[in-house]
């Protein structure tokens, strides 16, 4: 039997929203954005879960997240650590950020014994979305053949300043290159990114972009470990402190060396996030929407 595995990245920082987001409430029951996915990927058949903390959060977030999930789930732990790095290299002096999406999926892989799905703690994703990754992880498929969720550009962004999103080139429902777009910001039904600050460029608000739900055959995850190596390589003497080690990288040499398959399986939910304070508000009030429209209990779990 083929059992996908959901693992949820929630070492992120949460800079610019200034707290933890992972454990944020999004409405009057204290259900956090995590909450709603996990309620998701429960009803869509996944069973077994693996949190990626932070060892700094763990009891908050256990308290906060993880109790509750171990009665639903085979929950299990993994930290992300900035020493969790490959021999010969060391953390660079002053470096607090964690190294990336793909580093935290590197840490990841022991606890991964199948198939597996991969999405952010601190993003909204969508009932649809979560069901139809789990159902391309359920179906028998090589060890090369993966998938991501693609979303609208215009279903993805915020009122309130800029976010960073893989914006995807597809041919065929399937991916042929994803370039990550760190300063994206919203013009109305569309959208424009830029490189330098100064110079913008439009993207229309139809772009496939890629908001970190992915589904891996487990045969991937040596890759993201072997690739970290090359990746600091290259990228710690360019910028010690901020560089970041992107799922999408891992996917991309996937890709260019023939060695897998992307399918894109489009969904038309709308993204919900708490990039900026601002946001928060929002948030809540499109959860509030959901749960009028009947697609969520007002109490998720018992």
């Amino acid at each position: 039997m083929r059992e996908p595995v959901l693992v949820i990245m929630a070492a992120g920082m949460g800079s610019r929203f200034g707290s933890l987001k992972q454990i944020t409430p999004v409405d009057d029951e204290g259900h956090k954005l995590i909450d709603f996915s996990l309620y998701d990927a429960r009803r869509a058949g996944f069973g077994k879960v693996v949190f990626i903390i932070k060892k700094a959060i763990d009891a908050d977030f256990r308290q906060a997240v993880g109790s509750r999930m171990e009665r639903e789930f085979d929950v299990r732990y993994i930290y992300q650590e900035l020493d969790r790095l490959p021999p010969g290299f060391s953390i660079p002096q002053g470096r607090a950020k964690p190294w990336g999406t793909a580093h935290a999926v590197a840490c990841a892989a022991p606890a991964i014994d199948g198939p597996f799905a991969v999405l952010n703690a601190d993003d909204y994703y969508g009932p649809n979305a979560l069901k139809s990754i789990y159902q391309f992880l359920k179906q028998e498929r090589g060890p090369g053949e993966h998938a991501m969720v693609g979303y609208l550009l215009r279903n993805t962004v915020t009122e309130h300043g800029a976010v960073s999103r893989g914006i995807c080139r597809t041919e065929d429902g399937f991916l042929r290159d994803i370039t990550e777009r760190t300063r994206i910001e919203k013009r109305g039904a569309d959208a424009a990114y830029t490189e330098d600050g100064a110079a913008w460029h439009d993207l229309p608000g139809e772009t496939v972009v890629s908001m970190n739900l992915w589904g891996f055959q487990r045969e991937i995850l040596p890759q993201f470990t072997d690739r970290f190596s090359a990746f600091l390589r290259e990228n710690l003497a360019r910028d010690p402190l901020k560089c970041e080690y992107y799922l999408p990288a891992v996917a991309n040499a996937q890709l260019k060396e023939g060695l897998g398959t992307v399918q894109v399986i489009p969904t038309g939910d709308v993204w919900h996030g708490v990039t900026y304070p601002e946001d928060l508000q929002d948030v809540r009030s499109a959860m509030a929407r959901l749960k009028e429209q009947g697609v969520y209990p007002q109490r998720l779990w018992k």
